[in-house]
């Protein structure tokens, strides 16, 4: 079993790459929509704006730990 404070601290850290990363990008009108529940992320990105595979790219920047995957079109 992990320990008891991992999803709190998980918690805290999404929070902190909301808020310097995913807020800049909706501000910017990267990300047309973006809804997280607990680990789970949904994103809309308007393709005319950007492409996917540059949104994909700048997440899995941000920490080599993490990995996004798209699971939209191919």
């Amino acid at each position: 079993m992990g320990s008891p404070v991992s999803g709190t601290l998980a918690e805290i850290y999404l929070q902190l790459i909301e808020e310097y990363h995913v807020k800049h990008w909706i501000e910017n009108g990267d990300l047309a929509y973006y809804k997280r529940y607990v680990y789970d992320i949904f994103i809309i990105i308007d393709t005319r704006r950007t492409d996917d595979n540059i949104i994909k790219n700048r997440m899995n920047s941000i920490d080599n730990n993490l990995r996004v995957q798209n699971h939209g079109r191919n």
